[in-house]
């Protein structure tokens, strides 16, 4: 006679298996957002997510102050209360305020710590930047590079 007393064994995840279903979620996040706002993210579209609970978790905003940035940095989102639900403000350097067309690579680089918190990694933020945009993982990256360098020059 069978021991019915005897549970199937659970299967528990290995840590390569949670960081892939974090990178499965970030990108079906992005492109859920180009689904709901299309294919093409501008400006205007990407501060309108913003306010989009179902693309951005937490509410935040944006401004234009180099003062919270460390020396080569873009921009940066800063937590405002003791709790993510408090909101976020993203800094963004002021050399790229006059410049709409570079801002959603700026943002949306850091969506996912807003989203995620520390879990997400900087690749995962290139991920999830990249997709949104619609471009590949590899020139997201380099043109965040060079906006970063363009403010050493």
């Amino acid at each position: 006679m069978p021991d019915d007393t005897k549970k199937p064994k659970r299967h528990q995840p290995t840590a390569e298996e949670g960081k892939q279903a974090l990178r499965d979620h970030i990108v079906e996040k992005a492109m859920n957002a180009r689904l709901r706002y299309g294919l093409y993210i501008d400006y205007e579209t990407i501060t309108r997510m913003l306010d989009d609970r179902e693309v951005v978790r937490y509410p935040t905003g944006i401004r234009f102050d180099a003062e919270p940035l460390q020396a080569g940095e873009f921009a940066f989102a800063c937590q405002i209360g003791e709790h993510p639900r408090d909101g976020f403000c993203i800094f963004i350097h002021p050399a790229f305020e006059d410049q709409p067309d570079i801002l959603p690579l700026l943002i949306a680089y850091h969506l996912v710590v807003i989203n995620y918190g520390t879990l997400a990694t900087s690749e995962d933020a290139e991920l999830f930047g990249a997709t949104l945009l619609g471009l590949e993982v590899d020139a997201y990256y380099e043109a965040l590079c060079e906006l970063a360098d363009s403010l050493s020059a």
